[in-house]
């Protein structure tokens, strides 16, 4: 699996990097992104048998690439892939970024 940023809808400059905060908690992650009417997908060319490919968050942008997934899928191919999620807490932001936890 690929590592793909997911930035969405306030684009990530460098404000929002400095202020990101990086969990690993799943309850965490699906919180914030329900919050921001958000869906756990995965960018449909990347994926193959037994491997999601590229992870991302959808928040219903016009992007005919994305394909939602369940949550245990999205959470599996994470967890796989050791990544950790990058996000800003402020207000309604919906900057997120996928990184690797080493």
């Amino acid at each position: 699996m690929r590592i793909g940023s997911i930035s969405r809808g306030h684009g990530g400059n460098v404000r929002d990097m400095a202020e990101a905060k990086t969990t690993t908690d799943h309850n965490q992650i699906r919180r914030w992104v329900e919050e921001r009417g958000g869906r756990p997908s995965h960018v449909t060319d990347t994926a193959s048998a037994g491997d999601e490919g590229i992870l991302r968050i959808d928040f219903g942008d016009q992007d005919e690439g994305l394909e939602e997934i369940g949550w245990d899928e999205w959470f599996q191919a994470f967890e796989e892939n050791g990544l950790a999620f990058l996000h800003s807490d402020d207000g309604e932001n919906r900057f997120n970024k996928l990184v690797s936890r080493s």
